[in-house]
């Protein structure tokens, strides 16, 4: 069958034989690119073929139904790649195919001894750079690629890193050429990205092709990283005992997913800058229970912003004075700070003379031909050369992107001569290399792709380095020359094949959403605990928030007409929770204009003019989402997805809604509706599978100040209005604390205030009554100031005793003779009080566990 012809996957006359079958669905590679499936006779290599041997005619024939479940478990364990520019948001699903590029024994042996000499020559280049300078005093690296580099930082010079070994990760990025040669394009040292991607890979695809993964022996990638782990522990100033952590950029970073992944990964306190703090000369965490010394930290932030007292000044991503630990010999920081002119294109053309000085040794894995022209020969000898390279600019932060020569005309090339010529040391010419393309499954097709494999080393603390057998595969999009994730690249598992034994090494406990190492307790940082405060804050609030919403348009929506006290108790709610502006008419004077406005409000769109001014229900699911990134390492994937779900469909629902001139309150019921059910379930991991730590425990506590301040305000407007006289507003209170079905189950159909105030107030079993919230909260706040601090437990007094509240006492009221309304004197200054200790309560907890060191720190509270 020809390529062009569509095959069908379900067609009678399929080859019987898997590898002929798979043949007869793919395409051929371009010309001139090899084609990792096929040999030049056209025929599928071996390791091909064993993999469609093993994936059988039924496992092809089910390719879609596994495409399907691999989009399913990206979105489902919440994997995305943040990208910039992207018009449809900030965040999209981790772009993966479902077939992974192999690589044999004897092709990977090659390709490991050439990563390992490399990463142990650019680990000797760096201790160079910043200890005697031979290669610069004798000529083997210009100065200007050096010393005229932004990222070479002087405040490193003369510095000696904690174990003595300055890189522990680096990353190589490799190309196959069409003469079946390993390349390397490109290398990675100050925060290389993919160790996390590349691992949930391996994940993912292993799952969808579990016989094929087992019969070809794909050699496991667990080992690698123990033996990271067990280097950075070996080298650092506390040995076994030393506290590690990740530090991140936040959550607004193109791979902080990768970040939180590894984290949990490898059992590793996810920080960022505000979390620590430098005392005396060494670095501390910031946690519940006070400061903590952290002693090795793996970095995901680039160099420059590391340290604002000696790098950059405007930097909000470091710690003022982690150079001055790093030169006590107080931390080992991996990668060690100052290796960007490592990443320069243009260190490629120098290494090879390197090589020989450092080491001895050829380069067994060669760089691409590399030219930088700053050197006159290199100029002249490329300029004439430029529609065949790729001109790469040598500094960062230059504002020269990468420009692929064959892709510009006569009258470009010749601007780019003048460009080179007039700043010649801004730019490096490579050699263009037609990527290797492997077979991606389109649906129909195996189309293949052009593809760049980043392979790692790591180094295990003895001086040797082990490389991560297999790596991140990025595919560039049909048709196109680049590999990149921002430009719409996606990406592919690497499976290496060993003759030998299967490490069966592993790092899961149990499934891949709650992957972990280590069983000790991991500290609270003082941002993630006023994270996850007000992550229960603004769950509760949202709650509330679409309960009463319900309530109000069920009331103004319904067939009877509601009574005045209950209109205007429902108003002033709704006007307290931000359901409708301030300016809008009450529900007493035009029912219509207040359902209408409390709609309108609920979630508008970004361009709508009430956006800026609406706090509704909208707003509190954006702030429960935010609040959750910032502590994504510590929620399951399903916890998460649930969050962006909730928050994603409510937004879509309530634009569908102004979309629409004619909608009505069906819809909006609809919409609220299912958000409730949502946050339910939001409520239900929160509940039931989050660790009982002092995080969990300040998640609840902000829920339940929530609850308390609501539902006593609630309560104490109902009795200002008299609404609980009206059946239909007692019906709305029982409600509005979500305690109907118990209510008349309890006192069936009265409608008296001692029933109402017993359940409400003082029914210990409610947990929607003030009392139960009250004992809950003094119950958080105990068992907190045991393992935080003894002042928690004074927080608690402040709160109001439900073991002296007394029935009788609340249900005493009186007519006032001037107007005979009733007065509830005991009830209202309990509510009173309730409200105030609350209010009290979350100002002392930001007091005390929330104000960070610094002034650069972000509340998320309102």
């Amino acid at each position: 069958m020809s390529p062009e012809a569509p095959h069908s996957l379900f067609e009678d006359t399929s080859p019987a034989h898997p590898g002929e079958w798979a043949l007869s669905l793919a395409l051929a590679a371009s010309p001139g690119h090899l084609d990792e499936m096929r040999d030049p006779a056209g025929a599928l290599v071996p390791d091909w073929d064993d993999f469609f041997g093993h994936v059988g005619t039924d496992g092809l024939a089910d390719l879609n139904r596994r495409a399907d479940n691999l989009q399913r478990q990206i979105r489902d364990n919440g994997v995305t790649y943040n990208v910039y520019a992207d018009a449809s948001g900030l965040q999209r699903p981790w772009a993966l195919d479902l077939f992974p590029m192999l690589v044999s024994t004897e092709e990977w042996a090659r390709i490991e001894a050439g990563v390992q000499q490399r990463a142990r020559l650019l680990n000797a280049v760096m201790a160079d750079l910043y200890g005697p300078q031979t290669l610069l005093r004798q000529g083997l690296l210009p100065s200007a690629l050096v010393h005229g580099h932004p990222g070479y930082l002087r405040a490193m010079q003369g510095l000696q890193p904690a174990g003595g070994t300055w890189l522990h990760i680096v990353a190589l990025d490799l190309a196959h050429g069409p003469d079946g040669q390993w390349w390397v394009v490109g290398q990675r040292t100050q925060a290389p990205s993919g160790l996390g991607y590349l691992l949930e890979n391996r994940i993912a695809i292993s799952r969808q092709f579990p016989k094929a993964f087992a019969g070809l022996k794909v050699q496991r990638l667990a080992a690698s990283y123990r033996a990271l782990m067990d280097g950075i522990k070996a080298q650092a100033p506390e040995g076994e005992h030393a506290r590690i952590a990740l530090l991140t950029p936040g959550p607004y970073n193109e791979t902080y997913f990768e970040h939180a992944y590894l984290a949990r990964y490898l059992g590793l306190t996810l920080v960022e800058g505000n979390d620590l703090t430098v005392r005396d000369q060494r670095l501390y965490l910031k946690t519940l229970k006070g400061l903590e010394p952290v002693h090795a930290l793996i970095k995901r932030v680039d160099d420059e912003w590391l340290d604002p007292l000696e790098l950059r000044p405007d930097s909000s991503l470091g710690v003022p004075g982690l150079l001055q630990v790093l030169r006590a010999g107080n931390l080992l920081l991996a990668n060690a700070p100052g290796s960007a002119p490592l990443e320069s294109s243009a260190m490629l053309g120098f290494l090879p003379a390197i090589g020989r000085h450092l080491l001895g040794e050829e380069l067994s894995l060669p760089s691409l031909p590399t030219w930088w022209c700053g050197e006159d020969a290199a100029l002249r000898e490329v300029l004439p050369l430029l529609k065949g390279s790729v001109i790469r600019p040598t500094y960062p932060r230059s504002g020269l992107e990468t420009v692929m020569g064959q892709s510009l005309g006569a009258r470009e090339l010749d601007e780019w001569s003048g460009r080179m010529a007039r700043h010649p040391d801004d730019y490096t010419v490579q050699d263009w290399l037609p990527l290797s393309q492997t077979p991606t499954w389109t649906g129909e097709h195996l189309i293949p792709r052009s593809a760049m494999l980043r392979v790692f080393a790591l180094a295990d603390g003895s001086g040797a380095w082990r490389v991560l057998p297999g790596g991140l595969v990025r595919l560039a999009p049909r048709g196109q020359l680049m590999a990149s994730m921002q430009r719409g690249g996606s990406s592919a598992d690497c499976w290496v094949r060993t003759d030998g034994e299967v490490d069966k090494t592993s790092l899961l406990q149990s499934a891949p959403s709650t992957l972990a190492l280590a069983h000790q307790k991991r500290p609270v940082t003082s941002r993630a605990a006023e994270n996850l405060f007000w992550l229960g804050r603004y769950t509760e609030r949202a709650e509330n928030g679409i309960r009463l919403a319900r309530i109000v348009l069920d009331h103004l929506g319904g067939e009877e007409p509601s009574s005045r006290p209950l209109l205007a108790w429902l108003s002033e709610l709704a006007r307290e929770h931000a359901l409708v502006l301030a300016d809008v008419p009450s529900a007493e004077h035009s029912t219509r204009v207040f359902a209408r406005s409390l709609m309108a409000g609920l979630a508008p769109a970004p361009d709508s003019p009430l956006h800026a001014r609406s706090f509704s229900v909208g707003y509190n699911l954006r702030a429960l989402k935010n609040a959750a990134a910032q502590v994504r390492d510590r929620l399951s994937p399903e916890h998460w997805n649930l969050i962006e779900r909730t928050e994603a469909e409510f937004a879509h629902d309530c634009a569908a809604m102004a979309a629409d001139a004619e909608y009505g309150t069906a819809e909006a019921l609809a919409a609220l509706h299912n958000a409730s059910e949502l946050l339910a379930a939001i409520t239900g991991s929160q509940t039931d599978r989050m660790v009982r730590d002092n995080g969990w425990r300040l998640l609840s506590v902000g829920r339940h100040i929530e609850r308390l301040i609501t539902l006593a305000r609630a309560l104490e407007l109902g009795l200002e209005h008299r609404c609980m006289e009206d059946p239909a507003g007692f019906e709305a209170m029982v409600a509005l604390f979500d305690s109907t079905i118990t209510f008349h189950a309890m006192y069936q159909q009265r409608r008296d205030m001692v029933a109402l105030i017993d359940l409400l107030v003082m029914d210990r079993d409610n947990p929607r009554s003030l009392a139960w919230v009250v004992q809950t909260l003094r119950s958080r706040l105990a068992k907190l100031s045991q393992s935080a601090t003894p002042r928690d437990a004074v927080l608690a007094m402040g709160l109001p005793d439900p073991d002296i509240w007394v029935l009788t006492e609340l249900c005493h009221w009186q007519r006032r003779e001037e107007d005979g309304q009733l007065v509830y004197g005991e009830l209202a200054q309990l509510l009173d009080g309730c409200e105030l200790a609350a209010a009290d309560l979350s100002n002392e907890i930001t007091r005390l566990h929330f104000s960070h060191a610094d002034q650069r720190r972000r509340s998320l509270g309102a």
